[in-house]
């Protein structure tokens, strides 16, 4: 009986010390494992990516408003309807589609007499008649010239005000993703020459955020931390922004 005694405490003996270094090793893999995650935490790269392109507007939206005074809504729609007539032919006279331009509603407004003092009596004078037309074109240089002749319009006796073209990129989408790419790209660079001048490499990038995206004329220098997009240009340069971080080898 005390033979099996002393077998059961010999192996309860080594059981505990299996368990005790079970435990020192466990805590040595945890402490090295937090150390080697925390190292790999504080050496990283924070890096700013950017990349530009220039490039041509290849749409132009402009909008002509055209008005009529009249004593009496017959006679001021009669002329509103014959300033559209005019308008849409010289809109066709210079090779526009009639698909290419859209009339808004006319809009009237009583227009009242008014008191020597300057006030408004409730006495109707007249009204005023009011109408827009949107042309949209792919053919922007046409457009430009376009929105300069609209003297001609006033030559045949139309109230006409032109509004400033506005041009635009239609395949913005497709070019904001690979700015992107490109600026992304730029990013990987600068930290790879960073790093590599002290002797080190960079690893994975572990996040990328977008910056300021931009669109301004040729030439401009504008920049806004909401972003731009110029529309008053034909010409213009797509300016990218990207925040990219990198691990340290």
């Amino acid at each position: 009986m005390k033979d099996i005694r002393e077998v059961k405490d010999y192996q309860i003996i080594i059981l505990g010390l299996c368990i005790a270094l079970g435990a020192i090793v466990s805590t040595y893999l945890l402490a090295n494992g937090l150390v080697s995650f925390q190292k790999l935490n504080t050496q990283a790269l924070t890096v700013t990516g950017s990349a530009s392109q220039e490039i041509k507007s290849d749409l132009a939206v402009w909008t002509v408003v055209y008005d009529v005074r009249s004593k009496d809504l017959k006679s001021g729609y009669a002329k509103i309807n014959s300033d559209k007539k005019q308008i849409e032919e010289f809109l066709l006279s210079n090779g526009l589609k009639e698909d290419s331009f859209k009339f808004t509603p006319v809009s009237s407004y009583p227009v009242y007499k008014r008191l020597a003092n300057g006030y408004d009596t409730n006495e109707v004078d007249g009204y005023r008649l009011s109408q827009n037309v949107e042309v949209t074109s792919n053919d922007v240089d046409k457009m430009t010239k376009l929105s300069a002749a609209t003297s001609q319009l006033v030559n045949k006796n139309i109230e006409v005000s032109s509004n400033r073209v506005d041009y635009y990129v239609s395949n913005l989408d497709e070019l904001k993703i690979k700015m992107l790419a490109e600026a992304t790209k730029d990013a990987k660079q600068r930290a790879k020459s960073m790093v590599e001048s002290t002797g080190g490499h960079i690893g994975v990038m572990n996040s990328a955020k977008m910056g300021v995206f931009q669109i301004v004329a040729k030439n401009s220098t504008d920049v806004s931390d909401y972003g731009i997009y110029n529309t008053s240009a034909i010409d213009k340069k797509i300016n990218a922004v990207v925040n990219a971080t990198f691990t340290i080898k």
